[in-house]
């Protein structure tokens, strides 16, 4: 943690250097001192101490400056650090104007000028001050702090960006935390004045950063470190991850480049129970944060970038990421999983991000705290979401468009359903309208059973109705089904020849595209088995394929 701060402030050059001077004496090895010459720079300092999350200790203030007096500064301050010790520094003929801002102003003491020897009459006096302000001191965040609204999507972004790389930060409500809408004055000049601010450690800050922006702030690689790979993984999700750890285990140059965070939707699960190996279960984040681990263990470059694009230019296979960069390998293996279909009622969409979340939104948990929370999905993310959301909600409804769950969800996770009290499974029921002016407001829930609508008060939904792959970058080189999903395989050669273009003489591997070394592995793969385990499989076994087709290629 930085050293706390005594400032120092008075008009006079050579008083505030003989202050200054002194206090660092004493002091210097357990405090920072600062000084400023007015109480209008004093003023500017104070606030940019407050971004920066350093506490102030001290303020020794003269009280007979011009423009602005010592007890009109501390009025000003004061605010801004309220713990803050305060004392004036004045010549004998202001005693009484001292003595009244005691009174007034709540001025813990007042010491006269010339205050030598320091040893008499300044020291003894700071000493107490000093220690009653560290007695009750609790030491500030020291991370990074994120000013938000709850109702803001570019906040809800920030907030997922952050958690689900892991990267510890403090989340301030600008309509919760006071503390919050004054950080934001002191950082914005603008009338209108933009959501979210990150504030880091080093007093920089960011505003309505893209995701680059903050990967780049937090230390994330962003740009690959050499031109060509054996082996470029698009997609940090189970199937990349485990083909990252057996690549580079066995020695293959690989880079891994993901758009949002490692660990894809399996990231964000709040429970994974099913995993081999794991009885009592783990969370997403943790087996993410396992498996990056272990791949950087064995070389893994892990790269916080979009794919937007690749061509092809034998050998080689190239990739276009977001930044106008590219990136060239042998072999490429596409593994972007796929993302939560979006619900297409009306009102919804102005409401994305502000209420309507698509997937778990672990983010947002803490904020539904006593509130009712709306889960629109049967299958196992859905009720993993609702054990989640049950643990702070007042009431957990779970909207299932079936008859019955057992179709598509675990029966652990049934039985754990049906255990749980404040959890309310709604079959043969949709949304089939969302209400709110700035934030979701109410939801219409049509019951097929009944033929009833009904309108009810929410403020949170989450989604989960399915899932579409995002493959348009592969539009035109790589194959792919009328949903998107990519063909491999014996997929690529049922009932018709080898696919187009195609030139050598075997036919594609189990998980090779129509483009030899390009292969496909997890749930961007048409036919692929929607689990962690069935992820991590393939992209085991695809490394298997990439070494036969180097071994043919070099």
């Amino acid at each position: 943690m930085a050293k706390p701060v005594v400032l120092t402030v008075d008009d006079d050059p050579e008083v505030l250097q003989a202050v200054a001077r002194d206090l660092r004496q004493q002091y210097g090895d357990r405090f920072r001192v600062m000084r400023a010459e007015s109480g209008a720079i004093a003023l500017a300092t104070v606030e940019k101490l407050k971004l920066r999350n350093e506490p102030i200790a001290l303020f020794l203030v003269d009280q007979r400056m011009p423009v602005m007096n010592g007890v009109e500064f501390l009025e000003q301050a004061l605010p801004i650090f309220p713990t803050a010790k305060r004392a004036l520094l004045t010549a004998y003929a202001d005693t009484d104007a001292a003595i009244r801002a005691i009174n007034s102003t709540q001025i813990d003491y007042y010491l006269l000028k010339p205050w030598d020897p320091p040893e008499e009459r300044l020291y003894p006096v700071l000493d107490d001050l000093l220690a009653d302000w560290q007695a009750s001191f609790h030491p500030p965040f020291e991370g990074i702090r994120v000013v938000g609204s709850r109702w803001s999507p570019r906040s809800h972004q920030v907030k997922s960006f952050l958690a689900s790389n892991q990267v510890p930060y403090q989340w301030l409500d600008v309509e919760l935390a006071a503390e919050a809408a004054q950080l934001l004055d002191y950082a914005t000049t603008e009338e209108q004045q933009p959501l979210p601010l990150i504030l880091f450690p080093d007093g920089t800050q960011l505003i309505q950063p893209s995701n680059a922006d903050i990967a780049e702030k937090v230390g994330l690689k962003t740009h690959a470190t050499r031109p060509f790979y054996d082996l470029v993984i698009v997609g940090g999700g189970p199937a990349g991850l485990a083909a990252g750890v057996y690549g580079a285990s066995e020695g293959l140059s690989t880079l891994m480049v993901e758009r949002q965070a490692p660990g894809g939707q399996a990231g964000s699960s709040s429970r994974i129970e099913n995993y081999l190996g794991f009885p009592v279960g783990l969370s997403g984040a943790d087996l993410a944060r396992r498996a990056v681990t272990q791949a950087r263990r064995f070389g893994v470059e892990i790269l916080a970038q979009e794919a937007i694009g690749i061509r092809i230019e034998n050998p080689y296979r190239i990739v276009k990421l977001a930044d106008g960069s590219e990136v060239s390998c042998h072999a490429l293996m596409i593994a972007t999983g796929v993302s939560y279909r979006k619900l297409n009622v009306p009102g919804i969409d102005q409401l994305n991000g502000a209420g309507v979340y698509y997937g778990a939104a672990m983010t947002e948990a803490i904020a539904c705290g006593g509130e009712d929370v709306y889960i629109i999905g049967g299958a196992n993310s859905a009720g993993q979401a609702a054990m989640h959301f049950s643990k702070y909600a007042r009431q957990v409804v779970m909207l299932v468009r079936g008859e019955s769950l057992t179709k598509s969800m675990s029966q652990y996770l049934i039985d754990q359903i049906k255990g749980t009290e404040n959890i309310t499974v709604c079959t043969g029921c949709s949304v089939v309208e969302v209400k709110g002016e700035g934030h979701l407001e109410a939801i219409v829930i049509a019951n097929a059973e009944t033929g009833t609508t009904q309108t009810v008060a929410a403020t949170s939904l989450f989604v989960f109705i399915g899932a579409s792959p995002r493959t348009d970058w592969l539009d035109g080189v790589v194959e792919r089904d009328q949903q998107g999903f990519i063909l491999t395989g014996r997929d690529l050669t049922r009932d018709k020849p080898r696919p187009k273009g195609w030139t050598l003489e075997r036919d594609p591997f189990l998980l090779e595209t129509n483009v030899p070394g390009v292969f496909a592995a997890g749930d961007v793969r048409q036919g692929s088995v929607k689990r962690v385990a069935s992820g991590v499989g393939e992209g085991s076994i695809a490394v298997q394929f990439i070494h036969q087709y180097l071994s043919k290629l070099l």
